[in-house]
Formats: structure tokens, sequence, C-alpha cells
């Protein structure tokens, strides 16, 4: 059985990376590869309930997350505060709490784990202007100011990298988001040019080549992974790794699209069609994955998974995770990434210890892919960390592709190759031939985010809400394959 997943008090698993060490090249210099490893904490929070809440609504930009947090620990300022920021590939701006928010300041002091940031007390802090305003679809969010300071990630140093503020905030936790620019605030909200957030200024100063960067978030019982800012570790997936155009609304790339060909359970193609071109939104913020109601509901028919809608979420015998024959494949044109069962069956257990039942007495799990809605409807359809985990993914930022192969779960060895500059950057990777292009998925600048909250669950639920809704499932356990 895989890792158990808290509700109530409890929730995702939270990870904070440190610095990895790199090799040096041929020529004895080091490679501008910043290496980042991510470690486990104990889970907090019901990533369902999280999904719900941590969305950008349209011509906002929120704050995505996800069923396994991944915190980057870092510090800002001069003298430095101790800070970890939930990594982002969904949204663009780094953000944090001051310790004076009456958030911060409030009983059991939430923000104490994730660190704050006062800027009075920096003697590199500058001010840039006071239109940071984050909002989330549930009405929370968080607004500052926009400064500069020094910021510390692992072992790198970086000088003057802009961030927001958040002296009125309803989050703990900060972010560290690291998509495109086009999708920072300052830009959506106060029609301004992008500045250059994290990717963008380790290419500026000089520590990587080229805006890119590789993710590798291992199995769901392992207890590390890592993100590498310039650089691919070759020992962390399979071969080929194949590259892919990212998709773009009206000719601009905002965000990590690509284009979902084909769903297939083990040979089985999923859904009313087996010849599929939607976008989906690669977005490690997302606890789940959310896909095509018709998709989805031939799915859940075929591993017996029954959706409770009090909850929001679908369960399935937990005996599933043990379905080693079963595979769910997502092809992107050419490159497949299988899935196993393993990886998508979430063990819950409430704060109290208790595990959730079917009303048959069937130990009841939760199943790690929802619905978003129909692909007509202007819903944007996202691949989260349940399917992340079994992807090593390269976002090329500066070409617009995204590059995938499977995962090498648990791998202990390492070869770490630079991402040069210019076409062809990302080591390894050959480009896919003629790529389907996406005829539906796709929405306007801003709007795939705020579709892929609302077309996903409807109003915020509390965390309790997955135990007090299996009261009333009744266990309709199909044929597992």
């Amino acid at each position: 059985m895989k890792t158990t997943w808290f509700i109530a008090i409890t929730a995702a698993f939270v990870h904070t990376i440190c610095g990895l060490s790199l090799p040096t090249t041929k020529e004895n210099n080091e490679p501008k590869v910043l290496g980042l490893e991510t470690k486990r904490r104990v889970p907090r929070r019901n990533p369902v309930h999280r999904d719900k809440l941590r969305k950008r609504g349209t011509f906002e930009v929120g704050l995505d997350n996800e069923e396994t947090l991944y915190f980057i620990n870092g510090t800002i300022g001069t003298p430095p505060h101790a800070v970890r920021l939930h990594l982002d590939t969904g949204s663009s701006d780094l953000w944090v709490n001051t310790p004076a928010s009456q958030l911060c300041t409030s009983g059991n002091s939430p923000c104490a784990y994730a660190g704050t940031y006062a800027a009075n007390t920096s003697s590199t802090y500058q001010y840039i202007a006071s239109n940071f305003n984050i909002s989330y679809v549930d009405g929370s969010g968080a607004s500052g100011d926009y400064v500069s300071d020094t910021v510390t990630i692992g072992s790198q140093k970086i000088d003057r990298l802009q961030f927001g503020v958040g002296y009125s905030s309803t989050n703990a936790q900060g972010i560290l988001g690291i998509g495109y620019p086009l999708n920072e605030v300052q830009v959506n909200r106060a029609r301004l040019k992008p500045y250059d957030n994290l990717p963008a200024q380790l290419v500026a100063e000089g520590v990587i080549r080229s805006k890119a960067y590789s993710l590798w978030l291992n199995d769901l019982d392992a207890n590390t992974g890592n993100i590498l800012f310039g650089g691919v570790d070759t020992e962390k997936f399979t071969p080929p790794l194949r590259s892919l155009p990212v998709e773009s609304a009206s000719g601009v790339h905002a965000e990590f699209m690509l284009t979902l060909t084909s769903l297939h359970l083990n040979d089985r193609a999923l859904g009313p069609s087996p010849n599929l071109a939607i976008a989906v939104l690669l977005d490690t913020g997302s606890s789940l994955t959310y896909l095509p109601d018709p998709l989805v509901a031939d799915l859940y028919a075929a591993v017996g998974a029954v959706f409770n809608t009090d909850a929001n979420a679908a369960y399935v015998p937990c005996s599933l995770a043990r379905n080693t024959t079963a595979q769910l494949g997502f092809t992107f044109s050419e490159p497949t990434i299988w899935i196993g069962m393993d990886e998508l069956v979430l063990d819950l257990v409430t704060s109290s210890g208790r595990r959730p039942t079917f009303s048959d007495g069937t130990p009841a799990c939760l199943f790690g892919i929802g619905p978003a809605g129909s692909a007509g409807s202007g819903n944007t359809f996202v691949l989260g960390d349940t399917f992340l985990r079994s992807a090593y993914v390269v976002y090329d930022l500066d070409n617009n592709q995204i590059a995938l192969a499977p995962t090498r779960f648990n791998s202990t060895t390492s070869n770490i190759m630079e991402i040069g500059t210019g076409v062809g950057a990302v080591p390894g990777a050959t480009k896919v031939q003629n790529p389907v292009r996406a005829t539906e998925g796709l929405r306007g600048l801003n709007a795939a985010s705020a579709a892929a909250t609302t077309g996903r669950a409807g109003g915020a639920r509390g965390a309790l809400a997955v135990a007090v809704g299996l009261a009333s499932v009744v266990a309709v356990l199909g044929g597992i394959l």
C-alpha cells in the first residue's frame, strides 16, 4: 500500500529542498546548473480540499497547490530570514508572508513552519510598488508590496530578486512560482511588463544558461526527488526523452500545456474516441489529475471507482493499489507515460487514526484522477502530481518546449548535463515529428487555472468532507481488470 494520506487536521506530504552537489565539467569548471533536492515531511491537509482553494481566477494569479507539497529552503534579506517556499510551476511569482500580518500573529503560529520576511529589518530591501495582489477562487489571497532583496535558494545567492510581500494574507505558506513571466501578477493586474522571476534572474546572473529546468518527483513513497535549474539528469529517466511544443492561446505562451492524444487502460482506449486532441496543463501545483468527464467515467467504470459529490472525490477499494497488471497510459503524439495503480491509489486516514470504508466495510482509498467537465465547455484539464510523479519533465521556457520521458523511480545514480542555449538546448531530447495540436481545452491568457478550479469542484469544502462523504458511499465494486 502506498503512503497514508491524512485528512482533517493532517494532509499532503511536504518536501523541503536543499542543495544538491554537482559534478564538474571536463574543463574542470562548474556546470551552470542549480540542483536542489526534495525531502519529505509529515502531511498536513486534505489534497482534494487544497485543489479547490489554490487556483487563479480570471485576471488573477493564484497559488496552485499539490497533493504532495514541495518546498524550497531558502533565505531572504540581510540578515537572512529563513523561509520554506512552496515550489509551483503553475504560477510565476515568489511571495512571502510578513510576520506582522493578522494571519501570522493569530493563535497556533500558522506561519512558523514556512517562515516570514520583515522588509524593514533587511538592509538590502528595496521597495518597488504596492500593486502585489493575489486572489483565490474562494475569496482568500494575499496582497501587499512588490519589493526586491537578496534571496538565497539552496546555496545560490541571487541579488535583487523581485517578489511579493503579503502584508494581508490568508495563506500561511509562501510560494515560489517558476512559470512563464506572462503569468506574473503585475502583468495580469497592473498591465505592466513582466519582470525577471527566478528562472529569468538565474539566467541574468549567469547561474544557468537558459530558462529551463527539469523535475523529478520520484514515486509516492520516496523520501527524495529533485529539481535542476539549467540541467538534466539522464539517470533519472528511461530514454527516449521526447520534446513537444507548448500549446499557446492566440499565439501567447503563458501556461505549460501539452496535447493529450489518447488515454489507455492497458491496451484499451478510454472515452468515446481513441483519438484525442485535448490541451492539458502540467501543473505541479495540483494535487490530483483532472480530465474530461467522458474519459473519467469510462475509467471509473473499469476500476470500480465511486464518485461522491459531497466530497467531490472518487474512491476505490484500497486493494487496487496492489494490482500490478493495470496501468494507465497517457500519450502525447508519440511518448506515452504509463502510471501504475499504486501511484494513483491514495490511502486516507482521519485525524483520529480511522480509515474510511465503503458501506460494506471495504477499506476505501482516494483515487488520484477526478472529473473536470466536458471538453467542449471551456474547461481546462490538468495533469497534477498523480501524473507528474511517473514522468521526468523538462520545462524549456526559452524554446516553448516540454520534454517527457518515463521516470526512473528511486534512482541512486546521477549524470547531470547542462542545458545550453538555442534550439535543441536540452541534452538528449529529440523532437516529436508532426505532433498533434490541441483543438480543445485551450483558452485565453490567464483563463486556464480559473477553469481548472471551477471545472473540477464547486464551492470549497472543509477537510472533513472526505470522511463525512464516505459515510454515504455505497460500494459499487466493478471488475478490476
